[in-house]
Protein backbone atom coordinates (compact mmCIF):
# COMPACT_ATOMS: atom_id res chain seq x y z
CA UNK A 1 0.00 0.00 0.00
CA UNK A 2 2.88 2.53 0.60
CA UNK A 3 4.46 1.70 -2.15
CA UNK A 4 1.26 2.24 -3.76
CA UNK A 5 0.71 5.72 -2.30
CA UNK A 6 4.42 6.76 -3.42
CA UNK A 7 3.94 5.61 -6.44
CA UNK A 8 0.88 7.86 -7.22
CA UNK A 9 2.72 10.88 -5.42
CA UNK A 10 5.36 10.45 -7.35
CA UNK A 11 3.47 10.45 -10.74
CA UNK A 12 1.19 13.18 -9.25
CA UNK A 13 4.27 15.22 -8.90
CA UNK A 14 5.49 14.49 -12.01
CA UNK A 15 2.30 15.10 -13.69
CA UNK A 16 2.16 18.46 -12.01
CA UNK A 17 5.95 19.36 -12.63
CA UNK A 18 4.93 18.39 -16.65
CA UNK A 19 1.80 20.56 -16.45
CA UNK A 20 3.90 23.81 -14.53
CA UNK A 21 6.54 23.60 -17.13
CA UNK A 22 4.02 23.86 -19.88
CA UNK A 23 2.03 26.28 -18.18
CA UNK A 24 5.62 28.56 -17.93
CA UNK A 25 5.95 28.07 -21.75
CA UNK A 26 2.44 28.70 -22.68
CA UNK A 27 3.04 31.84 -20.57
CA UNK A 28 6.71 33.03 -21.97
CA UNK A 29 7.02 35.52 -23.77
CA UNK A 30 7.46 34.79 -27.83
CA UNK A 31 11.33 36.25 -28.71
CA UNK A 32 11.45 37.59 -32.40
CA UNK A 33 14.57 38.61 -33.43
CA UNK A 34 14.97 41.40 -36.41
CA UNK A 35 18.01 43.59 -37.39
CA UNK A 36 17.81 47.11 -38.56
CA UNK A 37 16.22 46.65 -42.03
CA UNK A 38 12.91 48.84 -42.77
CA UNK A 39 10.95 45.52 -44.18
CA UNK A 40 12.38 43.41 -40.84
CA UNK A 41 11.49 46.17 -38.38
CA UNK A 42 7.79 46.33 -40.08
CA UNK A 43 6.61 43.60 -40.46
CA UNK A 44 8.28 42.11 -36.96
CA UNK A 45 6.42 45.09 -35.22
CA UNK A 46 3.12 44.20 -37.09
CA UNK A 47 3.48 40.69 -35.78
CA UNK A 48 4.40 41.37 -32.44
CA UNK A 49 1.44 43.38 -32.21
CA UNK A 50 -0.95 40.68 -33.75
CA UNK A 51 0.58 38.51 -31.11
CA UNK A 52 -0.21 40.23 -28.21
CA UNK A 53 -3.44 41.81 -29.12
CA UNK A 54 -4.75 38.88 -30.95
CA UNK A 55 -3.48 35.70 -29.67
CA UNK A 56 -2.79 37.23 -26.19
CA UNK A 57 0.93 36.64 -25.82
CA UNK A 58 3.38 38.52 -24.52
CA UNK A 59 6.05 39.43 -27.29
CA UNK A 60 10.06 40.41 -26.45
CA UNK A 61 11.70 41.96 -29.44
CA UNK A 62 15.12 41.75 -29.92
CA UNK A 63 17.41 43.78 -32.52
CA UNK A 64 20.67 42.25 -33.30
CA UNK A 65 22.95 42.18 -36.93
CA UNK A 66 22.32 39.50 -38.94
CA UNK A 67 24.59 36.39 -38.40
CA UNK A 68 23.94 36.51 -34.47
CA UNK A 69 20.34 36.41 -35.38
CA UNK A 70 20.40 33.34 -37.38
CA UNK A 71 22.49 32.08 -34.78
CA UNK A 72 19.93 32.59 -31.57
CA UNK A 73 17.51 31.54 -34.13
CA UNK A 74 19.58 27.90 -34.49
CA UNK A 75 20.73 27.50 -30.93
CA UNK A 76 16.78 28.20 -29.78
CA UNK A 77 17.63 31.39 -28.05
CA UNK A 78 15.51 33.42 -30.21
CA UNK A 79 12.20 32.23 -31.36
CA UNK A 80 11.15 33.22 -34.71
CA UNK A 81 13.10 35.97 -37.12
CA UNK A 82 11.17 37.42 -39.98
CA UNK A 83 13.58 37.93 -42.46
CA UNK A 84 15.61 34.86 -44.22
CA UNK A 85 16.24 36.67 -47.45
CA UNK A 86 16.54 33.42 -49.70
CA UNK A 87 17.90 31.71 -51.98
CA UNK A 88 20.82 33.88 -52.18
CA UNK A 89 21.33 36.71 -50.17
CA UNK A 90 21.14 34.83 -46.94
CA UNK A 91 22.69 31.63 -48.50
CA UNK A 92 25.57 31.52 -46.28
CA UNK A 93 23.78 31.93 -42.73
CA UNK A 94 21.03 30.21 -43.16
CA UNK A 95 23.45 26.95 -44.37
CA UNK A 96 24.79 27.02 -41.26
CA UNK A 97 21.53 26.61 -39.13
CA UNK A 98 19.47 25.00 -41.51
CA UNK A 99 19.39 21.73 -40.04
CA UNK A 100 18.61 23.67 -36.36
CA UNK A 101 15.40 25.42 -38.08
CA UNK A 102 11.91 25.05 -39.14
CA UNK A 103 10.45 26.84 -42.22
CA UNK A 104 6.88 28.49 -41.02
CA UNK A 105 6.45 30.31 -44.68
CA UNK A 106 7.15 33.28 -47.03
CA UNK A 107 6.04 36.75 -45.25
CA UNK A 108 6.86 37.86 -48.96
CA UNK A 109 8.16 37.41 -52.13
CA UNK A 110 9.96 39.42 -55.13
CA UNK A 111 11.91 41.09 -53.24
CA UNK A 112 15.20 41.67 -55.02
CA UNK A 113 18.50 43.87 -54.20
CA UNK A 114 20.55 45.95 -57.05
CA UNK A 115 22.56 49.10 -57.25
CA UNK A 116 20.24 52.40 -57.53
CA UNK A 117 21.04 55.91 -59.19
CA UNK A 118 18.66 58.49 -59.36
CA UNK A 119 16.62 59.17 -61.80
CA UNK A 120 18.38 62.72 -63.00
CA UNK A 121 21.11 60.58 -64.14
CA UNK A 122 20.19 59.75 -67.41
CA UNK A 123 20.02 56.34 -69.21
CA UNK A 124 22.54 56.31 -71.87
CA UNK A 125 25.25 56.98 -69.43
CA UNK A 126 24.30 54.22 -66.69
CA UNK A 127 21.94 51.72 -67.77
CA UNK A 128 23.70 49.10 -66.34
CA UNK A 129 27.04 48.40 -63.68
CA UNK A 130 29.21 47.91 -66.43
CA UNK A 131 28.86 51.65 -67.32
CA UNK A 132 30.23 52.55 -63.98
CA UNK A 133 33.45 51.71 -65.91
CA UNK A 134 33.60 54.65 -68.52
CA UNK A 135 36.03 57.77 -67.14
CA UNK A 136 33.76 60.56 -67.01
CA UNK A 137 31.06 57.95 -64.64
CA UNK A 138 34.23 57.22 -62.66
CA UNK A 139 34.41 60.60 -61.78
CA UNK A 140 31.22 61.81 -61.20
CA UNK A 141 30.52 59.19 -58.76
CA UNK A 142 34.25 59.49 -57.00
CA UNK A 143 34.72 55.98 -57.17
CA UNK A 144 32.51 55.20 -54.63
CA UNK A 145 29.47 52.80 -54.24
CA UNK A 146 27.74 53.47 -50.99
CA UNK A 147 27.21 50.45 -49.16
CA UNK A 148 25.44 49.05 -45.77
CA UNK A 149 26.51 47.04 -43.00
CA UNK A 150 29.46 45.06 -43.24
CA UNK A 151 27.22 41.66 -42.26
CA UNK A 152 24.67 42.02 -44.85
CA UNK A 153 23.84 39.80 -47.72
CA UNK A 154 23.66 42.64 -50.20
CA UNK A 155 27.09 44.01 -49.12
CA UNK A 156 28.74 40.48 -49.57
CA UNK A 157 27.27 40.52 -53.42
CA UNK A 158 28.03 44.25 -53.99
CA UNK A 159 32.10 43.28 -53.20
CA UNK A 160 31.41 40.21 -55.63
CA UNK A 161 30.01 42.23 -58.29
CA UNK A 162 33.40 45.03 -58.07
CA UNK A 163 35.22 42.04 -58.63
CA UNK A 164 32.87 40.75 -61.60
CA UNK A 165 32.76 43.89 -63.49
CA UNK A 166 36.38 44.77 -63.33
CA UNK A 167 35.42 48.34 -60.59
CA UNK A 168 38.98 48.49 -59.53
CA UNK A 169 38.70 51.99 -59.86
CA UNK A 170 35.72 51.87 -57.05
CA UNK A 171 35.22 51.28 -53.04
CA UNK A 172 32.68 50.08 -51.52
CA UNK A 173 31.68 52.39 -48.56
CA UNK A 174 30.64 49.96 -45.78
CA UNK A 175 28.33 52.01 -43.43
CA UNK A 176 24.92 50.98 -42.01
CA UNK A 177 21.17 51.45 -43.90
CA UNK A 178 20.64 54.80 -41.65
CA UNK A 179 24.19 55.52 -43.32
CA UNK A 180 23.63 54.93 -46.81
CA UNK A 181 20.36 56.77 -46.81
CA UNK A 182 21.89 59.79 -45.23
CA UNK A 183 24.62 59.82 -48.19
CA UNK A 184 21.99 59.63 -50.57
CA UNK A 185 19.79 62.61 -48.95
CA UNK A 186 22.80 64.23 -49.12
CA UNK A 187 23.53 63.72 -52.58
CA UNK A 188 19.61 64.30 -53.79
CA UNK A 189 19.32 67.65 -52.08
CA UNK A 190 22.82 68.91 -54.33
CA UNK A 191 21.87 66.84 -57.16
CA UNK A 192 24.65 65.07 -57.18
CA UNK A 193 25.85 61.98 -59.30
CA UNK A 194 25.49 58.20 -56.70
CA UNK A 195 25.31 54.54 -56.76
CA UNK A 196 23.87 52.92 -53.94
CA UNK A 197 23.44 49.17 -52.95
CA UNK A 198 19.55 49.18 -52.17
CA UNK A 199 16.58 46.46 -52.30
CA UNK A 200 12.72 45.91 -52.55
CA UNK A 201 11.13 46.59 -50.80
CA UNK A 202 12.15 50.07 -49.46
CA UNK A 203 10.71 53.18 -48.28
CA UNK A 204 13.54 55.75 -50.07
CA UNK A 205 11.81 54.45 -53.39
CA UNK A 206 8.68 56.17 -51.90
CA UNK A 207 10.39 59.16 -50.78
CA UNK A 208 13.34 59.70 -54.32
CA UNK A 209 13.06 59.02 -57.49
CA UNK A 210 15.44 56.12 -57.96
CA UNK A 211 16.35 53.31 -60.65
CA UNK A 212 18.04 50.66 -60.17
CA UNK A 213 20.64 49.61 -62.94
CA UNK A 214 21.15 46.44 -65.02
CA UNK A 215 23.00 43.36 -63.66
CA UNK A 216 23.59 41.40 -66.59
CA UNK A 217 26.23 38.94 -64.92
CA UNK A 218 23.67 38.52 -62.06
CA UNK A 219 26.04 39.15 -59.34
CA UNK A 220 23.78 40.39 -56.85
CA UNK A 221 21.06 37.71 -57.72
CA UNK A 222 17.54 37.09 -58.84
CA UNK A 223 14.22 37.44 -57.02
CA UNK A 224 14.19 36.08 -53.30
CA UNK A 225 11.57 35.31 -51.27
CA UNK A 226 11.69 36.57 -47.33
CA UNK A 227 10.66 33.61 -44.86
CA UNK A 228 9.87 33.18 -41.34
CA UNK A 229 12.04 30.86 -39.23
CA UNK A 230 11.76 29.09 -36.21
CA UNK A 231 13.43 27.22 -33.66
CA UNK A 232 12.90 23.70 -33.35
CA UNK A 233 10.01 22.58 -31.62
CA UNK A 234 8.72 25.92 -31.73
CA UNK A 235 5.30 25.11 -33.58
CA UNK A 236 4.70 22.20 -30.66
CA UNK A 237 5.24 24.68 -28.20
CA UNK A 238 3.24 27.41 -29.62
CA UNK A 239 1.32 26.02 -32.03
CA UNK A 240 -1.31 28.87 -32.06
CA UNK A 241 1.57 31.52 -33.13
CA UNK A 242 3.38 29.39 -35.39
CA UNK A 243 0.14 28.88 -37.34
CA UNK A 244 -0.19 32.80 -37.72
CA UNK A 245 3.03 33.51 -38.71
CA UNK A 246 3.15 30.30 -41.24
CA UNK A 247 -0.25 31.96 -43.19
CA UNK A 248 0.93 36.16 -42.32
CA UNK A 249 1.91 37.05 -46.06
CA UNK A 250 1.87 40.89 -47.19
CA UNK A 251 1.89 41.88 -50.83
CA UNK A 252 5.05 43.53 -51.58
CA UNK A 253 3.26 46.76 -52.68
CA UNK A 254 1.37 47.28 -49.75
CA UNK A 255 4.53 46.21 -47.70
CA UNK A 256 6.61 49.49 -49.42
CA UNK A 257 3.85 51.45 -48.69
CA UNK A 258 3.58 50.77 -45.16
CA UNK A 259 7.10 51.15 -44.94
CA UNK A 260 6.91 55.07 -46.41
CA UNK A 261 4.24 55.57 -44.37
CA UNK A 262 6.22 54.40 -41.22
CA UNK A 263 8.90 56.82 -42.12
CA UNK A 264 6.65 59.74 -42.46
CA UNK A 265 4.94 58.77 -38.89
CA UNK A 266 5.89 56.05 -37.32
CA UNK A 267 5.99 52.34 -37.04
CA UNK A 268 3.72 52.26 -34.15
CA UNK A 269 1.20 54.32 -35.71
CA UNK A 270 2.01 52.70 -40.12
CA UNK A 271 1.13 48.93 -37.86
CA UNK A 272 -2.08 50.34 -36.60
CA UNK A 273 -3.00 51.68 -39.92
CA UNK A 274 -2.10 48.91 -42.07
CA UNK A 275 -4.09 46.56 -39.41
CA UNK A 276 -7.18 49.41 -40.01
CA UNK A 277 -7.22 48.96 -43.49
CA UNK A 278 -6.67 45.15 -44.23
CA UNK A 279 -8.91 44.01 -41.87
CA UNK A 280 -9.61 41.00 -44.39
CA UNK A 281 -6.10 40.26 -44.91
CA UNK A 282 -5.49 40.25 -40.99
CA UNK A 283 -8.77 38.38 -40.85
CA UNK A 284 -7.19 35.17 -42.88
CA UNK A 285 -4.00 34.90 -40.98
CA UNK A 286 -6.01 35.14 -37.92
CA UNK A 287 -8.56 32.80 -38.87
CA UNK A 288 -7.85 29.71 -37.49
CA UNK A 289 -6.94 30.92 -34.18
CA UNK A 290 -10.45 32.50 -33.24
CA UNK A 291 -12.83 30.92 -31.45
Amino acid sequence: MFKTLATISLAAGVFAGTLGTALAEDKAPVKIGWSAWSDAEFVTKLAAKLIKDELGRDVELVQTDVAPLYQGVGRGDLDAMMMAWLPETHADYFARVKDKVTTLGTVYDGAKLGWVVPTYVPEDAIASIEDLNKDDVKDKLKGRVEGIDPGAGLTRLSEQAIKDYGLDDYKLQISSEAGMLTSVDRAIRNKEWFVATSWSPHWMFGKYELRYIDDPKGSLGKAEHVDVLARKDFEKDNPKVAAFLSRMKLPIDDLEAAMFNAQETSYEEAVDKYIADHPDQIKAWLEKEEG
